[in-house]
């Protein structure tokens, strides 16, 4: 496998609610180091549509690849292409502990709130085999830095910050194994417009710097704007138009599309 094979490649995926799809024939692929946003209005399936590709709802019909590095017996790396619905859940946590990151909404569901901030960010080390505390301190400390954590906050826990200290706490969480794919659930919602535009120039940054593949759902415009390559705009659980992040917001061909950006212009 090589470069033309995308990190992900999503073929018809479904969910349904008992007889109601909550999604329905989604197919896109991702490629290493690109942002993908998928946007809509609340209930639109973007949601749901996070949830398959993040294994924690059910997939229905249609297929989510996943191209995977291994190590191989001679110790150089391997590359398979994992069909997700045959992992089992075993397999699933690995991934989670080496591949995978999901920054929620609501940091104090991704962080243990009572644990200091330097604890929830070695967190991830340790679990990945790390068991000098020494190295694991000075790595959580370096990856605060990174996030704009004061050093001198290292041992606070999260409950004594604010919330977009916290969310930076809990990018650098995410971000300091490695992972290849980041899911993103509306990072930003709830923070003050400076602090949105603070986090999401870090973001950003990073992103570049470590060439992640990212999947944020949001239902800010704007923020797709500012972070994505391309974008997948749902309505009623299905995708009702996709393609550069540009092209899909200066020169929207559905509908739907055309007022999600005209309330926008009009706000």
């Amino acid at each position: 496998m090589n470069d033309e094979t995308p990190l992900l490649s999503v073929t018809g995926a479904s969910h349904r609610y008992g007889d109601r799809y909550g999604c329905r024939d989604v197919s896109f692929d991702l490629w290493p180091g690109e942002v993908l946003a998928v946007v809509g209005e609340s209930g639109s399936g973007k949601t749901t549509l996070l949830g398959m590709l993040a294994q924690r709802l059910a997939l229905d019909e249609g297929s989510i690849r996943y191209r995977t590095a291994r190590q191989n017996v001679a110790g150089g790396a391997r590359e398979d292409l994992l069909d997700l619905s045959t992992l089992s859940e075993r397999e699933v946590r690995r991934l989670w502990r080496t591949d995978w990151g999901f920054v929620h909404q609501n940091a104090a569901d991704g962080l243990r709130m009572h644990v200091s901030a330097g604890g929830n960010v070695g967190e991830p080390l340790m679990a990945n085999g790390w068991r000098h505390f020494g190295q694991i301190r000075a790595e959580a400390e370096e990856w605060l830095r990174r996030v704009e954590i004061p050093t001198d906050r290292m041992d606070d826990a999260p409950t004594l910050f604010s919330g977009g200290m916290r969310q930076r706490v809990q990018v650098a969480r995410n971000l300091v194994f490695g992972p290849r794919l980041v899911f993103m659930d509306e990072p930003t919602s709830g923070l003050d417009v400076s602090v949105q535009a603070r986090l999401l120039d870090l973001i950003r940054s990073l992103v570049s710097e470590l060439g992640l593949a990212v999947v944020i759902v949001t239902h800010d415009l704007a923020v797709a704007r500012l972070i994505s390559h391309r974008t997948l705009v749902m309505k009623d659980g299905a995708v009702i138009e996709s393609g550069l992040t540009d092209r899909v917001l200066d020169d929207p061909q559905a509908a739907y599309t055309q007022l999600l950006v005209s309330s926008i212009l009009q706000g």
